[in-house]
């Protein structure tokens, strides 16, 4: 009778030893998922000026244009971002006489050098809108995606459209993109 005691007493204190660390690792768990950060969808907006470094056929060290897009079009822009500040775009993409273009390598970079990773594709159209100024010869409205980052925009998404266009009054080409932006906000 004398060893059933003790057994019972045994099993009584296993039992009070694994409830305890069942509900502090459960308040541990419920802690951690209340530290998870949350994904906030906020407006995208961005305006810049692009200089065209290299318009031409594929001959490049690294060739990544296919037989349908067969030139290599490489454009440096600076501009703004209500949610970056001032800007670095980067694109390196291929093109076709008839205006379409894609396999964008493009990024946009602020002040901090965290990066925004995009991609886009589309039709150059030649003239312009009805709503466009008397100089723009051609102009692209197209989808963009943001496909992830560095830094602060570690694991962004986000699309929109773009409105850009090139002018007769320079040899520059200019962007209006306006869409949304989903970043990680951690919790403090």
């Amino acid at each position: 009778m004398k060893k059933l005691k003790i057994i019972a007493a045994l099993t009584l204190v296993l039992c009070l030893v694994f409830n305890f660390y069942s509900c502090k690792n459960s308040s541990s768990d419920s802690k951690k998922s209340e530290d998870k950060d949350v994904m906030v969808t906020e407006t995208f907006e961005a305006e810049f000026t692009g200089s065209y470094i290299y318009f031409g056929p594929d001959t490049l060290l690294t060739p990544k244009c296919t037989d349908s897009l067969s030139a290599r079009i490489i454009v440096d822009c600076k501009g703004t971002s209500n949610i970056m500040g001032d800007i670095k775009v980067h694109f390196d993409f291929c093109g076709n006489e008839q205006g379409y273009y894609g396999n964008i390598y493009g990024y946009f970079v602020d002040e901090s050098n965290d990066t925004l990773f995009i991609s886009s594709g589309g039709k150059v159209i030649e003239g312009k809108t009805e709503e466009h100024p008397s100089f723009v010869t051609s102009y692209w409205k197209d989808d963009f995606e943001i496909i992830g980052g560095s830094g602060k925009f570690e694991g962004a998404t986000g699309k929109g459209k773009t409105d850009d266009y090139n002018s007769s009054e320079d040899p520059n080409s200019h962007h209006h993109w306006k869409g949304t932006i989903t970043l990680i906000q951690e919790r403090e």
